[in-house]
C-alpha cells in the first residue's frame, strides 16, 4: 500500500521545487538582465553626450531617448560603464542587507532589481524578508548595512568618475546639483593635481553620473520614515520617535517638492501607503556600542550623499509657471 504514495511523491513535490527555484534564482536573474539592458541603454546617451563635451542632460532629447537608443543599438556596449557602476552600487547596497540578514538568521530573498524607463533605467533594488526580525539591534544592523556598503562603493566610483571626466573651456549648464560627497572628492583630487577648476566646468564621465545617481538613491533610502532604511534605523532607536518622524517627514517632503524637486512629492505619497507602516519589532536585545556607532555614520551619509534639489528648476512651483496657457 505504500508504493503508490512513494511513487507519487516526486510528482507532487517536483513542481514545487521548480517553482521555488525559479522564485529564488530565476526571477532575480531575469530582473537583473532586464535592468542591465535598461541602464545600459540609458548609459549610451550619457556616453554620447560625454564624448561631444555635453552634460548628461544637455537637452530635453536626453530625457527618455527611446527612439535614439533604438536607432543606435550598435552602440549598446558604450553604455556599460554607466550601467555596471550603477548596478554595482545598488547590488552592493542590497547584498549588505542580505548578508546582515544571514548573520542574524533572518530569511530573505536575493536582491530584486527594478528596471524602469527613467533617467537611470532603474528604480533601484529591493530584498524581501521571509521571516521576522527578532530584535531592534538586528533591525538597526540590517537597516544600516546596505547604505554603508553602497556608499563605500559609490565613493570609489565617484573618484574614478571624476578622474575620467574632462573640462570644458566655459561653464556648462548643469541641470543637476552635486551633493557634498562629490564636491569634497573633487576638491581633494584638485589638491593632488595642483589645479582647482570649478565644478561647473566638469563634463561628467558616465561613471560619475552613475555614482551621482547611486549617492542620491542611498540618501533617499536613509530618509527617517516608514520602512526605508532610515526608518528601520530610527525605529530601532525609538518606535515613538519613528512614528512622529514618519508623519513630519511626509509634510517636509511635500514642502520640498513644491519649492525644490517634484520627486519629493512622489516619495511623500509612497510613505503614506499602508505598506510603509513599520511592523512591530521586539526590544529583546540591547543596542551595543557597535550598533550605536552606526547611527552617526548613517546620518553623515544622509547629509553628504543627498541634496534638497537634485534637479534644478523642477520644483512644482517652477513646473506650474511653465504650463502652456499660463499668464504671467
Amino acid at each position: 500500500m505504500t508504493s503508490p504514495s512513494l511513487s507519487s511523491q516526486p510528482v507532487q513535490t517536483a513542481p514545487r521545487r521548480v517553482e521555488s527555484s525559479f522564485k529564488r534564482f530565476g526571477i532575480p536573474a531575469l530582473l537583473f538582465f532586464v535592468t542591465m539592458f535598461s541602464t545600459t541603454a540609458v548609459g549610451m546617451r550619457y556616453m554620447h553626450n560625454f564624448r561631444v563635451g555635453a552634460p548628461p542632460l544637455a537637452t530635453d532629447a536626453d530625457i527618455l531617448p527611446l527612439e535614439w537608443v533604438i536607432q543606435h543599438l550598435s552602440m549598446l556596449a558604450t553604455g556599460l560603464p554607466f550601467s555596471l557602476t550603477l548596478v554595482g552600487i545598488l547590488l552592493t547596497h542590497e547584498f549588505g542587507h542580505y548578508f546582515a540578514c544571514r548573520y542574524y538568521s533572518v530569511r530573505s530573498t536575493l536582491p530584486y532589481m527594478l528596471p524602469t524607463p527613467s533617467l537611470s533605467g532603474t528604480f533601484g533594488a529591493v530584498i524581501r524578508l521571509q521571516s521576522s526580525i527578532r530584535s531592534r539591534a538586528a533591525l538597526l544592523m540590517i537597516g544600516a548595512s546596505g547604505p554603508i556598503a553602497g556608499f563605500v562603493v559609490a565613493l570609489v566610483t565617484t573618484t574614478l568618475g571624476l578622474s575620467w571626466s574632462t573640462y570644458a573651456p566655459i561653464p556648462l549648464v548643469h541641470k543637476v546639483q552635486s551633493p557634498l560627497a562629490i564636491l569634497a572628492i573633487h576638491r581633494i583630487l584638485a589638491l593632488f593635481s595642483g589645479s582647482s577648476p570649478d565644478i561647473t566646468l566638469i563634463v561628467p564621465h558616465p561613471v560619475l553620473t552613475a555614482s551621482w545617481i547611486g549617492l542620491l538613491i542611498t540618501a533617499l533610502n536613509l530618509i527617517p520614515a516608514g520602512q526605508l532604511d532610515g526608518g528601520h534605523i530610527l525605529y530601532a532607536i525609538s518606535p515613538t520617535v519613528h512614528r512622529w518622524s514618519s508623519r513630519i517627514v511626509v509634510v517636509v517632503l511635500f514642502g520640498l517638492g513644491f519649492w525644490f524637486w517634484a520627486g519629493w512629492v512622489v516619495w511623500g505619497i509612497v510613505l503614506l501607503m499602508p505598506g510603509m507602516r513599520h511592523p512591530k519589532v521586539p526590544d529583546s536585545e540591547p543596542l551595543g556600542k557597535g550598533h550605536l556607532a552606526l547611527i552617526p555614520i548613517c546620518l553623515c551619509i544622509l547629509l553628504v550623499a543627498g541634496t534638497f534639489q537634485p534637479f534644478q528648476g523642477y520644483g512644482l512651483i517652477h513646473i506650474l509657471t511653465k504650463l502652456p496657457g499660463r499668464y504671467h
